[in-house]
């Protein structure tokens, strides 16, 4: 049995009874129905510290989540480990998270992506809204198109306002 990890982790967080955040969730259960060579599929309710560990041995990790302030359908960026307070709340940043991440494994961190969809209802209880609906199935297509590209080939793809 291998139980080594993909080389592609794609990160994916949201709470699917709150609304257009259930855009990360729904997007890793349309993934995770579908095989993709040497990626590896995680969701959970938020970011926490000991995520940190999911990153060791990457070449690559894309983040997802859905944002109420991202253009729409979504915006790709690349990601820098940054130190910031959510490290020592309940819920921690990706930027956090790689930062932890360079601490605990004396390392730099893989390159890592966010892809922020746009979200526009959160609010308990709500179905998932038809505009984002829209933006998860634009997001589903390029996820794809992009886990067939190379890193570097990621990196002309995001945004200048990359951090």
């Amino acid at each position: 049995m291998n139980n080594k990890p993909s080389s592609t982790l794609i990160f994916t967080w949201g709470n699917p009874s709150r609304g257009d955040d259930a855009i990360g969730p729904q997007i890793y259960e349309l993934l995770l129905q579908q095989a993709h060579n040497d990626v590896d599929l995680l969701t959970d309710f938020q970011l926490q510290i000991e995520h940190a560990v999911d990153l060791e041995n990457r070449q690559r990790i894309l983040f997802l989540d859905a944002s109420v302030s991202a253009a729409a359908p979504f915006e790709f960026r690349r990601l820098t480990a940054v130190k910031d307070e959510s490290y020592s709340t309940h819920a921690v940043s990706p930027r956090s998270l790689l930062s932890v991440y360079e601490k605990v494994n004396r390392q730099s961190a893989p390159p890592a992506y966010m892809l922020s969809v746009r979200g526009y209802q959160f609010d308990l209880g709500l179905p998932l809204s038809d505009e984002a609906n829209t933006n998860l199935n634009q997001a589903i297509h390029f996820i794809k198109q992009l886990i067939t590209k190379n890193t570097e080939d990621w990196n002309k793809l995001t945004s200048p306002l990359s951090s």
